[in-house]
């Protein structure tokens, strides 16, 4: 069978990525489908669609603000734009691509933001989520990948005490993570790597926080267990720059 390289980047907006040398990362990749959440555009906004792949885009209502986009080298058997509810379909969070074997479907979690004024809604996301991805189960095995807003265990971010009761490392968001994964998927860089620490997908802007390596791991490559057996590799571009956040991989056969 032959290996399949898939990356996965919150790009904190597009426009701005590729002036920071996006696309050069994007050639010398050479993945078979490469994700991306925050794209921050509406359509028509950029001239991007590189050759050899089929580009699909969801955009939120509101501009300049989160949105998806997957570019795969095989076409597609179907896609599917957010989770038809409405309530959370809006942002343009959601895109899932149907191939042979799997989905591949690509999330941008809803942030629980500041004195966590959105964590009612994400909990309502979560769960509404979770059974999106348990209905397109029911066809084949699913491939999640995406900034998921969420470092899950104390060893997914540099300060766990600190941050106990932020967006992001609240016991209730880690608590829909560990729930997601007991029904039945796999953190795949855990898989490889369960007890490795210090490293991370993300870092804030601030306080020179990449400098000092004081990030978190909330972008992840999450699967079906009918694939443990397929799994071939997960990775962490930390060398990556050109965002807040850095690209993540996984291998699969």
């Amino acid at each position: 069978m032959k290996m399949k390289k898939l990356i996965s980047w919150n790009v904190n907006g597009l426009r701005a990525c590729m002036t920071k040398g996006f696309a050069d990362y994007f050639n010398e990749a050479d993945a078979d489908v490469f994700c991306l959440q925050e794209t921050k555009l509406q359509e028509g906004q950029i001239d991007f669609a590189p050759e050899g792949y089929h580009a699909f885009w969801n955009y939120a209502e509101k501009k300049g603000y989160s949105g998806t986009a997957l570019f795969c080298k095989e076409e597609p058997l179907s896609v599917k734009y957010g989770i038809g509810v409405e309530e959370h379909d809006r942002e343009g969070r959601v895109i899932a691509a149907e191939f042979a074997d799997y989905y591949v479907v690509t999330c941008y979690t809803p942030n629980s933001q500041n004195e966590l004024k959105r964590l009612d809604y994400r909990m309502d996301w979560e769960d509404a989520f979770l059974k999106y991805l348990k209905e397109l189960e029911q066809t084949k095995p699913v491939i999640l990948c995406g900034d998921l807003n969420v470092a899950h265990t104390e060893i997914d971010l540099k300060n766990p005490k600190t941050n106990r009761k932020n967006a992001g490392f609240t016991d209730e968001e880690r608590a829909k993570m560990t729930a997601l994964l007991g029904s039945g998927f796999t953190d795949t860089y855990r898989y490889f790597y369960p007890d490795t620490t210090g490293v991370y997908s993300w870092w804030s802007y601030r306080f020179k926080a990449r400098e000092k390596n004081a990030g978190w791991r909330i972008d992840y490559f999450i699967t079906s267990k009918a694939l443990d057996d397929r799994l071939a590799g997960a990775s962490i571009h930390t060398e990556v720059f050109g965002s807040d956040h850095c690209p993540v991989e996984l291998d699969i056969e």
